[in-house]
């Protein structure tokens, strides 16, 4: 193996991470990453951590959607309350992508102890 072969592994396995935390779209490979269950503690970590940031996305954004719709006197409370949260998700997840890429940690306090509790 030559000593080139080691960086440029290293760096597809962090491009590999900030796939993951890309907002909506990084859901499927991080779900890939998990179902095959390959993959660095790290890897696996981030994975866990952009699957459970993005359901929890999901289901609040479907239920408030849900609840603008059925409701007459809360739905514009209930539209911005859902934009909030998108525009929470996607700063979020770019925050962690400056994380990762200035290597510092990227764990959330609460959500990332729930996310390593996941099988």
């Amino acid at each position: 193996m030559k000593e080139t072969d080691l960086p440029v592994s290293q760096d597809i396995d962090r491009l590999k991470l900030f796939i993951y935390l890309v907002p909506v779209f990084g859901f499927f490979p991080a779900l890939l990453s998990l179902y095959r269950r390959k993959g660095s503690q790290q890897e696996l970590a981030i994975s866990r951590l952009a699957v459970l940031l993005a359901l929890g996305w999901l289901v609040a954004y479907s239920l408030l959607g849900t609840g603008a719709q059925l409701s007459e006197g809360f739905s514009l409370r209930l539209l911005i309350t859902s934009s909030l949260l998108t525009t929470g998700y996607f700063l979020t997840n770019l925050w962690l992508i400056i994380r990762l890429w200035r290597r510092k940690s990227v764990r959330l306090p609460g959500i990332s102890n729930l996310s390593d509790r996941l099988p």
